[in-house]
């Protein structure tokens, strides 16, 4: 089935959006994550549900059929494949292969791709801890952790994922050494969203609006004394 560039990253889009809310996308919420307006995201909708890759229900919003799961899964396994390889060796910044993977995702091959996992013997997680899908482009497996700002005071987590869509986002977080595996205590959690966290082996907190948090998942980290 020969497919858009524009169709793959709707699919892209949708099953990012149900793996966070684990419910029905609203035609709003695609038209957001995207920055399209919703006549436009309805307009793709049509098309996709025509090629059986989404379920529509009037009211209910869309999900992916089974076919539309696959094409998003194969789509993201090559964007964080490409994101790995371009920080391991070609020596880019975590902040910098978003759009660079973006470009590529939807061209490369799948011998290429089967090159690139070999190379990097086969990763688990991009660099910015997502789960990278197998070759079987069966689902990863479901994360553990949440949002730091579903976290207190005290609290004790490891960072396990940290969104890729925002380069400013990503580079404030590196210099604060905010990163997928390094341990935060939580010192402040301030009414208005702001949270203050210490990162392990930094001796500054580092402040987290509510739109920068976010972009932090974490798991808490028993046994550690805060």
């Amino acid at each position: 089935m020969m497919l858009s560039d524009v169709m793959e990253d709707y699919l892209k889009a949708i099953y990012q959006l149900e793996r966070e809310r684990d419910e029905r996308i609203k035609t709003s919420e695609i038209a957001e994550e995207l920055d399209v307006t919703s006549p436009t995201v309805t307009s793709m909708l049509e098309k996709l549900e025509d090629r059986s890759l989404v379920d529509r229900e009037k009211y209910r919003g869309v999900t992916l059929t089974n076919e539309g799961e696959t094409v998003a899964l194969e789509v993201i396994r090559h964007h964080r494949l490409l994101e790995a390889y371009l920080t391991e060796h070609l020596d880019y910044d975590w902040a910098e292969v978003h759009e660079e993977a973006d470009r590529l995702e939807h061209h490369i091959s799948e011998d290429f791709e089967r090159r690139v996992a070999a190379a990097l013997e086969n990763p688990t997680v991009d660099p910015h801890g997502s789960p990278i899908p197998g070759a079987d482009l069966e689902p990863p497996a479901a994360r553990t952790g949440a949002p730091i700002s579903a976290f207190e005071e005290g609290d004790a987590v490891v960072v396990e994922e940290v969104a890729d869509r925002d380069a400013e986002v990503l580079s404030y977080l590196a210099d604060h050494g905010v990163e997928p595996g390094v341990e935060l205590v939580i010192l402040e959690v301030a009414p208005f969203g702001m949270i203050t966290a210490r990162a392990e082996g930094h001796d500054d907190a580092v402040s987290l609006p509510a739109d920068v948090a976010r972009h932090v998942r974490v798991a808490p980290l028993a046994g550690l004394d805060v």
